[in-house]
């Protein structure tokens, strides 16, 4: 988690340079920014002489879930809750219902987002830019990537990594090892047709390795000796893998158990059972 005021600060800098970088000499026909807060985009819109800039969040009243956009715009910058890992009811000193940093399921939270972001590419007009600054999270040893769970609505131009300094976690102790997140992810989508738009989606689904057959005798064997609490007979493990999509079409898969053993040194035999050893 970074310090905000830090935070706040860094993200001056960033808005102020992707406006430079796009419009070097010029100004946005409307820069619209959406989850506000504090009135930072303000402030750079002010001080990069940007008179009819709009600013969205609940703060002042505009619900991303309910309320339209209320402007075409060519570049439009959006820097939603990374999940709840910030409650921002605290800082408006109100709650509401659809605040997307509520506590939530995960996949809500995902949908939601999704929901914002479409409305956003929307609004955009003919050539315009929705940049996003979105971050991964780690909650309860478990890593969550926004990046990679949330669609993408148009052409992707540009991914760059943000580097998180000062970060409130930095002055913690944890009692597991892991790599912190230092980073965060600036996303620009640009709106390249008028009538048809694309849509990126990533899913996910758990297979199970007993019912593929691009796995190795080697691998099958593997798992089969951990599931079995390494200690297991030729018979132990030709019960489980004869089960095998691999073994459907093998006339032989006794032997080649004992082949695999007898050969990887993977393996050791001990008596008359087999054990795993790395």
């Amino acid at each position: 988690m970074v310090n905000p005021l830090i935070e706040e600060i860094a993200l001056g800098y960033v808005i102020k340079d992707l406006i430079s970088h796009f419009y070097p000499n010029s100004k946005p026909k409307k820069f619209v920014e959406v989850f506000s807060g504090s009135g930072t985009g303000k402030d750079v819109a002010s001080e990069l002489g940007i008179t009819n800039s709009i600013h969205l969040d609940l703060i002042n009243g505009w619900d991303a879930l309910k309320d339209e956009i209320p402007t075409g715009a060519d570049f439009i910058f959006s820097h939603p809750p990374y999940w709840d890992i910030i409650k921002y009811q605290y800082q408006r000193n109100s709650y509401h219902q659809n605040d997307l940093s509520n506590k939530m399921p995960y996949e809500e939270f995902i949908n939601k987002l999704d929901m914002v972001n479409e409305k956003i590419y929307h609004s955009l007009i003919l050539g315009g830019r929705h940049v996003t600054l979105i971050g991964d999270i780690r909650k309860q040893g478990k890593y969550y990537s926004i990046l990679k769970d949330m669609k993408f609505f148009g052409d992707l131009e540009s991914h760059i990594i943000k580097i998180q300094h000062n970060c409130v976690s930095d002055k913690n102790t944890y009692a597991n090892r892991f790599i912190p997140i230092k980073h965060e992810h600036i996303l620009v989508f640009k709106k390249n047709k008028i009538w048809i738009f694309n849509v990126k989606t990533t899913s996910s689904k758990d297979k199970n390795i007993m019912q593929i057959e691009n796995i190795t005798w080697r691998d099958l064997i593997q798992a089969t000796l951990e599931f079995l609490n390494n200690k297991a007979t030729v018979d132990d493990i030709y019960e489980i893998l004869s089960k095998s999509k691999k073994a459907k079409n093998n006339h032989h898969v006794r032997e080649k158990i004992r082949q695999i053993l007898n050969n990887n040194n993977n393996f050791i035999k001990e008596g008359n059972k087999w054990r795993l050893c790395i």
